[in-house]
């Protein structure tokens, strides 16, 4: 468990998660945290101090991952701009650990207020959101987001929706015509087995999943897939990194470096991180088990 900016909520929360786990549950997993543990005095807010702080305890807990000494990581906030204040390149966490880890891709998965979300591209613009739809991309997206509901959800045969990207979903190319690139990556991904619907509007698709209709969406771009999310599970809201060869998760929000070291923090969501990161690993490590046992 990281501390994530030392400047912001992170190491509050994660000290508060671990203190409201029960008895039985802290009994069952092994806690490894990393990183600065009390916040700075002064001025809260990012800089290149915190920011350096951050990016070391997260590299430090992906390189325990990569050696097998942890099954997964939980992740407390970090700011972009601390980050990038101590010349790091990386936009979020989810960047790092795809690089670190040495994967081709990585699927960014919220899971809150009965829903479970990815999201086809992360931290880009909304002008910019259409070019970067691409179908190998979202194919391969839907791929890692069926194994990823097999492997650390114990979903059998996920069923998929997906979101189209204009309203209405197009409405027959009346209203744009991305859906083609998304109606080519679903028989793509159909052709690898992956039970995928849509493109559907997502004014609707959202409601459909939260009454089981779908194990998962998967939303074109961020606050398409994030406001349903948050409006339903705000505090409670946990952060999925699909694609890893070790289980990650975060908090739903930021540093909060407004009310930083003044007791008034919910860790609500740090905790529902952690409670997820260990029934994942060990959903994860069952299957692959049986896997062997198979094998």
């Amino acid at each position: 468990m990281t501390a994530g900016d030392p400047a912001g909520i992170g190491p509050e929360i994660r000290d508060a998660a671990i203190a409201a786990l029960g008895d039985d549950e802290r009994a069952s997993v092994d806690l490894v945290p990393i990183g600065e543990a009390t916040p700075p005095a002064g001025p809260r807010g990012p800089s290149a101090t915190s920011g350096e702080a951050a990016a070391a305890g997260l590299l430090a807990a992906i390189d325990l991952a990569l050696a097998g000494e942890v099954d997964g990581v939980v992740t407390a906030p970090l700011s972009k701009a601390a980050l990038r204040l101590a010349g790091h390149p990386w936009p979020g966490q989810t960047e790092v650990l795809i690089e670190r880890s040495g994967v081709p891709r990585g699927v960014m998965l919220f899971v809150g207020g009965g829903l479970r979300v990815a999201l086809a591209t992360r931290h880009v613009p909304l002008r910019e959101v259409a070019d970067r739809l691409d179908e190998r991309d979202l194919a391969a997206d839907l791929l890692l987001l069926d194994r990823g509901l097999r492997l650390d959800f114990s979903v059998d045969a996920p069923r998929i929706g997906v979101c189209g990207v204009n309203p209405h979903a197009g409405e027959g190319g009346l209203f744009g015509t991305e859906e083609e690139i998304v109606r080519a990556a679903l028989a793509r991904a159909r052709r690898d087995g992956v039970r995928a619907e849509g493109p559907f509007p997502a004014d609707t698709l959202f409601v459909r999943q939260r009454r089981g209709e779908f194990d998962a969406v998967l939303a074109m771009y961020h606050d398409q897939g994030l406001v349903p999310v948050k409006l339903l599970g705000f505090g409670h809201g946990v952060n999925v990194t699909l694609g890893l060869p070790f289980v990650r998760t975060s908090p739903d929000h930021g540093t909060a470096y407004d009310i930083a070291g003044k007791g008034v923090a919910d860790p609500g969501s740090m905790l529902e991180a952690l409670r997820l990161a260990v029934a994942a690993a060990r959903a994860r490590r069952a299957v692959l088990n049986r896997g062997a046992e198979a094998g």
